[in-house]
């Protein structure tokens, strides 16, 4: 016994040192792998990556509008990162935190939370009302700055959270705004009112209607569709039997198109008015020949008006190749206002961008900008338009 065992130790003994052996090239393998990213670290150190979210529907009907917002938001990362940006000392690279709410309430509470556990510093969105509100209280509890470039329903910023901001008009001014419009410059007595039932849409339909009675209109009916409809043929045969001076419509460009356009074919020739929701490029292609029935309003001003509006406009085509559909210069005006707080904070911190926002007197692409107590603008603007041979024409502006 004591033989065999004495045969086998020397073997045992071998297979140790091998395996000892492999272990310790293993090690220097690993070491080897791991030297080059240590280096990239070392290098990226004193480089700080601050994420700011973005928020629209990058999907559905109105992706257009959407991809226009964040092309606004990633032209102003994409300047602020070429001039460079110091905040307390420390190198800071914008990341942009993109999501896509779909247009959707649910989904933007669910993007929303994202953007929170990604840890942005601030955020710009959402585009749409309808899921701007619901996201901003998530936005509320987790202390962060949201800045929508789009979102016109008042009760955005009538919910008491420090945190929403907004760079557009609202529906109490965008309303009455197309209402007085078409009471004293269309000398309308009649008006028949649809809306698609969202927030923004039905939002600004009751924001006119108020007006509306008040300047002496009759409302001859309210009807409600929905931001999918594409078939308006009921309501408007019921419309034409009502003989309305004009049409007041509460919704998106992908349905306001093929509602005037529907309404034109039934021999309804009234002017149909509609707010930023229709108010595009887009709009054009959607309500062909009944393009000229069309009056909209733009919350906020021109872009032909804006101080650094041309300016913008040939940068934006130049990066993105295509025109800016509505909100662009908004989104990246948003971006260089939370940039703005973070510079004047000293701070990356979401806390101390978020405190000093109140104090913002910034100006960009649309003008000055600063805020009231409740994060909306100071000194709104509405703009109106018609179209001539499908190209949006400013009829007027009003300062508010």
């Amino acid at each position: 016994m004591q033989l065999k065992f004495a045969k086998v130790l020397p073997l045992v003994a071998a297979v140790t040192l091998l395996a000892a052996c492999g272990q310790k090239e293993e090690k220097k393998a690993d070491a080897g792998a791991a030297a080059p990213a240590a280096t990239t670290a070392a290098a990226d150190s004193d480089v700080q990556v601050v994420k700011i979210g973005h928020v629209a529907p990058l999907t559905g009907e109105i992706a257009h509008l959407g991809k226009d917002n964040e092309n606004g938001a990633r032209l102003a990362i994409e300047d602020i990162n070429k001039k460079g940006l110091v905040i307390d000392g420390k190198k800071i690279k914008l990341e942009l935190d993109a999501q896509d709410d779909a247009g959707d309430p649910r989904t933007a509470t669910q993007v929303a939370q994202k953007l929170v556990d990604d840890h942005v510093v601030a955020v710009v969105g959402h585009l749409n009302s309808g899921t701007t509100i619901p996201a901003s209280k998530i936005y509320s509890d987790a202390g962060i700055v949201e800045i929508s470039p789009s979102a016109t329903n008042p009760a955005y910023t009538q919910q008491g959270f420090k945190t929403a901001y907004r760079v557009v008009a609202t529906d109490a001014q965008q309303g009455p705004a197309l209402a007085n419009y078409g009471f004293k410059t269309l000398h309308a007595k009649s008006v028949a009112i649809v809306d698609d039932a969202t927030a923004y849409g039905q939002g600004l339909a009751d924001e006119f209607e108020k007006t509306a009675k008040a300047d002496g209109m009759k409302v001859l009916s309210h009807d409600e569709t929905n931001d999918k409809a594409t078939d308006f043929r009921a309501i408007l045969t019921k419309i034409k039997g009502e003989r309305p001076d004009i049409i007041m419509y509460g919704g998106m460009d992908a349905t306001g198109g093929p509602f005037a356009k529907q309404a034109k074919e039934l021999g309804i020739n009234g002017k149909v008015l509609a707010g930023d929701g229709v108010c595009t490029d887009k709009v054009a292609e959607l309500a062909g020949d009944a393009i000229n029935n069309i009056v909209c309003s733009e919350a906020g001003m021109a872009l032909s008006k804006m101080p650094k509006g041309a300016e913008f406009e040939k940068e934006y085509e130049a990066r993105f190749h295509q025109p800016i559909q509505i909100y662009a210069p908004f989104t990246y005006d948003a971006v260089g206002i939370i940039v703005d707080a973070m510079k004047r904070a000293n701070s990356t911190d979401p806390a101390k961008i978020l405190a000093a926002m109140p104090a913002t007197n910034y100006d960009g692409v649309i003008g000055n900008v600063q805020f009231d107590s409740k994060g909306d603008l100071k000194q709104p603007v509405i703009t109106l338009y018609d179209y001539k041979d499908g190209k949006k024409t400013v009829l007027d502006v009003e300062k508010m």
